[in-house]
Order: C-alpha cells, then sequence, then structure tokens
C-alpha cells in the first residue's frame, strides 16, 4: 500500500519496493516453494530444491488477490497465504484494527495464482495468552472454514505475529495442522522445528540491499535456537495482561 492505515504501517511497503524485493528474489536464482514443500522436506518425505526460497503473506488485505498475487504470478513466484478467518467472513469478528480486507470468496482466487493457504486463526490473538478451550477454537474453526471454502485439506497454520508457546505448537499438533510457522525474525534451516518455522519480518524500513542479503544467507541468525530471557519475560507479562484484560489483537 502507498498510504496504510498507521496500525499497519511498519509491515507494510510501497508497491514500488514490492516490485524491488520480488526482482531480488528471481535475481538471487532461489527456487520458490510453498509450505507444503517444506513440511514434505522436514518430515522425510522428499527433497527441496536446491537453494529455496518461501514467501509468506498474513492476515488476508485487500491487496493479496489483487496486485500482490499478480506481481507474483508475474514473476512465476509462488507462495503461501496464511488467512485471519474471522477478518474475511460475512459477519465474521476479529481482533485486527480496521483495514482493507479480502473476502472468504477470494481464496480459491488466490489458489488459481499458484497461491497454498494456511490458516491464520480466527481473531489474531496472542494465542500463548489463550486458555485451552478458546485456543482450540481458534485453530480447529478457522481451518474449518477455509476447507470448506477451498473444498480440500488445510495443512498448515502460522501464529499470528509469531507468539506461541510449548502448549500451542503442541495444540496446533493436535489439531491436525502439519506446521506452523513463528516468525522469530530468522532464517529456516533443514534442522527447523516444523511446528516453529522461523520467518523474516519484512518492514517498511527493509532495504532491497536488506533482502539480497537474506537470499544469500546473511543478516539474521539461522533457527532453530532456543529463547532467549526476553522473549520468555515478554510472554509470561503478556499472559498476565490477557489474564485481566482478556484476549489481546497480536501485533
Amino acid at each position: 500500500m502507498e498510504e496504510p492505515p498507521g496500525w499497519i504501517a511498519e509491515f507494510t511497503v510501497s508497491p514500488q519496493q514490492f516490485g524491488e524485493h520480488l526482482d531480488a528474489v528471481v535475481d538471487s536464482g532461489r527456487t520458490p516453494v510453498t509450505i507444503s514443500a517444506l513440511a514434505d522436506h522436514l518430515a522425510g518425505r522428499a527433497p527441496l530444491p536446491p537453494r529455496p526460497v518461501l514467501l509468506t503473506f498474513d492476515d488476508g488485505f485487500a491487496d493479496l488477490p489483487g496486485a500482490t498475487a499478480e506481481a507474483l504470478a508475474g514473476r512465476g513466484l509462488s507462495a503461501t497465504a496464511y488467512l485471519t478467518t474471522g477478518a474475511i467472513s460475512p459477519g465474521g469478528r476479529s481482533l485486527l484494527p480496521p483495514a482493507p480486507m479480502m473476502t472468504l470468496e477470494q481464496a480459491a482466487q488466490l489458489e488459481r495464482y499458484g497461491m497454498e493457504i494456511g490458516s491464520h486463526t480466527v481473531t489474531h490473538a496472542q494465542l500463548d495468552t489463550l486458555a485451552p478451550r478458546a485456543l482450540a477454537h481458534e485453530l480447529r474453526v478457522s481451518r474449518s472454514v477455509l476447507e470448506d471454502a477451498l473444498g480440500h485439506r488445510v495443512r498448515h497454520l502460522a501464529y499470528p505475529h509469531g507468539y506461541n508457546s510449548g502448549r500451542v505448537r503442541r495444540t496446533a499438533a493436535a489439531a491436525g495442522y502439519e506446521t506452523a510457522t513463528a516468525v522469530r525474525h530468522a532464517l529456516s534451516s533443514d534442522r527447523d522445528e516444523r511446528y516453529r518455522i522461523a520467518r523474516l519480518i519484512v518492514r517498511r524500513g527493509h532495504t532491497v540491499a536488506d533482502v539480497r542479503g537474506w537470499l544469500a544467507g546473511s543478516g539474521a541468525r539461522v533457527a532453530p535456537y532456543r529463547d532467549g530471557p526476553r522473549t520468555v519475560g515478554w510472554r509470561w507479562y503478556r499472559r498476565a495482561r490477557a489474564a485481566v484484560q482478556g484476549p489481546v489483537f497480536a501485533g
């Protein structure tokens, strides 16, 4: 977006920047894959192609089935889209602040563009602060809504803003997901955890040089690694806050 809502601006790039980032991916010679290809590799079912790259998009903003999908398809790039069903379904409810969103009906259109669809929960809550029943609801209902819309199984999950814990990861596995992506702002690897796959956040201030560095395998740490004290402390603070205020938007 050229003029995004303030709450999402930090995680938004202009159309020109986006095109430059995608051109850097093409120029890198890396092979674009979907999350299912990575899942098959991590499970030992199939090898990845040489020098793979996985592009992911969260939430389901209005540009996704339009300009974003067209820019990807025009360069022959596959991707994975994780959709927040409460934000894109008729009469749905989510914790996402106001923004232009796609519709649930357009999910099938994304697949026709070559994107794989995964769940990004119902409301975009901080999953590691939820009670067991609420957590199970977020994971199971979002998946069911997407499967009904698409007519096939949905295998993959992305934690809103990457917030997860051991309990969340176990619940994701029990709900039938084959993988779950976090954030971690790190490069993934062939040793990464299937229910905490590392991703890099593209922020508005990141340059093409940053993207090229990541594509070259530099500029970020490599997963897997243990959570640090700050991450653990921040999780406990958020849990205490949610116990008082209720579910909070993950952002």
